[in-house]
């Protein structure tokens, strides 16, 4: 009988030493990405928010309040890949959502890719995947780490906000076919879509949540951050004759679910069901969802930031967020989970909001300037076709007419930035193959320079004066300047491992997947230039 509290010792002893062989790690990661969110947006909406939503996370989390994106543009895709590599476009090679091929003179969407076959949906909506990302993520490293023991999940109702974030390893990037309002996925993943997939798809969710009418979830009264319900900067559905609630969303077509709160409704839907038939956080390894939301941007470019239609789209959000965390408590575990909250650009004001509020502003036209550039550029040059397109803040070069009429391209460049210096909306027309010389501000450089991929970036890159947008209608906005309203992003840690707080000093973008590498434990992702944002992590 002596020897049998030896024995204990000893079997307590062991089991101890193979306790603290395991790396200590939250058992899922949720990254939550709301397109075209503002910080201010945190704040703003405030006194419309419970306080167990955006609040909590405010108030239990590591607040980033000076958070950037640090390279040009600031767009979707670009976003969505820096987020999750650490990288940015002149390395992880997604330098915009479409760009011009420079070896065949083919635009190319950023995911799309020829090789794969639809899985779940049409043909047409099914032909992506991650082909076109150089570099790995965060979720690539983290499957690599565990030796592919760790499940990876990433979706959206876009289909570059699911792909990219999931990288080229993940058990299941889902996006959504919007003719047809079910999830899908390509061949590059997997060959047939899993039964909870299918059956998801099957109760025709999109079609019953756009049986609804968009009305606002609390009197109109109560949104008082926002101008008048009728106006003349938002856009209007097909078929309304004003701006103003309520929506007849049952009119509409079933791929305008993702110009009402419904889109990220049913994507939250979803996101539950991927937790409990992927069992996510529920194995010996740390699993990572990746979810990005992205009604909230559609609604911003359709109706801008100062509408009632934005400010109900996050009063809905912020009840989204809450029943998460909720979910996440119940099936994972209070304190078992790390979650982020970021955005993948801001967005600018309505220009002409801005004009009526005696605050300059404007709308450019790149069409306009690619006719009347094209139109000089023949009467010196004799081909009228020496500008192919001008997007993406770029103006792209001809080559095969430059090289037809053997011109001298540095002259065609030379030429087109003496001729906009008359533009006074253009404040900086920018020589990317010499832009070192360029005389811009060191820090505006240094974001061009992050973003230029010299195989996908135009030639000459177009920079605004401050407010004045590339637009595409007088109505709504856009976003995918270097200024702060497109650059200063929202970025809140919660959960496990996370020190509670606020940090002041200013961050990157980058550093979100160089953070999450510590945190995890695991090797960066292979392009990360990021660094840890120490006061963050416990």
């Amino acid at each position: 009988m002596r020897y049998i509290p030896i024995l204990i010792l000893l079997i307590s002893l062991k089991l101890n030493a193979q306790k603290s062989k395991n790396v200590d790690r939250p058992k899922l990661v949720v990254g939550v990405v709301l397109d075209q969110m503002r910080p201010d947006f945190l704040y703003k909406y405030q006194n419309n928010f419970s306080t167990k939503g955006f609040v909590k996370l405010l108030n239990e989390g590591n607040v980033c309040q000076n958070a950037f994106i640090n390279y040009l543009p600031s767009y979707t895709a670009p976003g969505h890949t820096c987020i999750y590599t650490g990288s940015v476009p002149a390395l992880h090679g997604i330098s915009s959502n479409d760009w011009i091929d420079k070896m065949t003179g083919n635009t190319v969407y950023c995911t799309a890719d020829a090789s794969v076959k639809s899985v779940g949906g049409t043909q047409k909506a099914g032909k992506m995947s991650p082909k076109n990302l150089w570099a790995s993520t965060i979720t690539d490293e983290l499957r690599l780490h565990s030796n592919f023991k760790s499940k990876v999940i990433s979706i959206s109702v876009k289909d570059r906000a699911a792909i990219l974030p999931g990288g080229h390893t993940s058990n299941g990037s889902y996006w959504m076919d919007d003719s047809e309002g079910v999830f899908m996925t390509s061949t590059f993943f997997m060959n047939q879509l899993p039964e909870w997939v299918s059956r998801f798809n099957q109760q025709n969710n999109s079609k019953s949540y756009m049986q609804k009418e968009w009305n606002t979830i609390l009197p109109i009264p109560s949104y008082t951050h926002s101008t008048q319900d009728d106006n003349a900067y938002e856009g209007r559905f097909t078929g309304e004759n004003t701006t103003s609630f309520p929506h007849k969303t049952s009119s509409l077509k079933l791929s305008d679910i993702k110009k009402t709160p419904y889109g990220n409704d049913i994507l939250f839907d979803f996101a539950k069901e991927a937790i409990l038939n992927e069992k996510l956080g529920m194995g010996n390894e740390t699993d990572f969802l990746a979810i990005s939301f992205s009604s909230t941007d559609y609604i911003g470019h359709m109706y801008g930031p100062n509408s009632i239609e934005l400010e109900d789209t996050y009063v809905r959000m912020d009840k989204t967020i809450e029943e998460l965390i909720i979910f996440l408590n119940e099936q994972v575990g209070q304190g078992n989970y790390t979650l982020f909250l970021t955005s993948d650009h801001g967005v600018a004001h309505n220009p002409q909001y801005l004009l009526d509020q005696k605050m300059p502003s404007g709308f450019f036209y790149g069409s306009t300037l690619k006719t009347n550039l094209n139109k000089h550029l023949g009467q010196i040059f004799k081909s009228n076709e020496l500008i192919k397109d001008i997007s993406e803040n770029f103006i792209w070069l001809n080559d095969a007419q430059i090289d037809s009429f053997k011109i001298n391209r540095q002259s065609v460049i030379d030429e087109i930035r003496s001729n906009i210096r008359s533009y006074d909306e253009i404040q900086f027309a920018v020589d990317m193959h010499n832009i070192q010389q360029a005389p811009l501000p060191e820090k505006i450089k240094e974001m061009a320079i992050n973003g230029y991929v010299s195989k996908r970036s135009g030639d000459i890159l177009l920079l605004l004066k401050p407010s004045w947008l590339d637009a595409y209608a007088k109505t709504g906005t856009t976003h995918g300047t270097w200024n702060p309203y497109d650059t200063h992003i929202p970025l809140i840690w919660y959960g496990w491992g996370i020190q509670k707080g606020v940090t002041n000093r200013e961050v990157y973008m980058t550093d979100i997947a160089a953070t999450l590498a510590t945190l995890l434990h695991i090797q960066m992702p292979n392009a990360c230039i990021g660094k840890t944002i120490e006061e963050v992590i416990k």
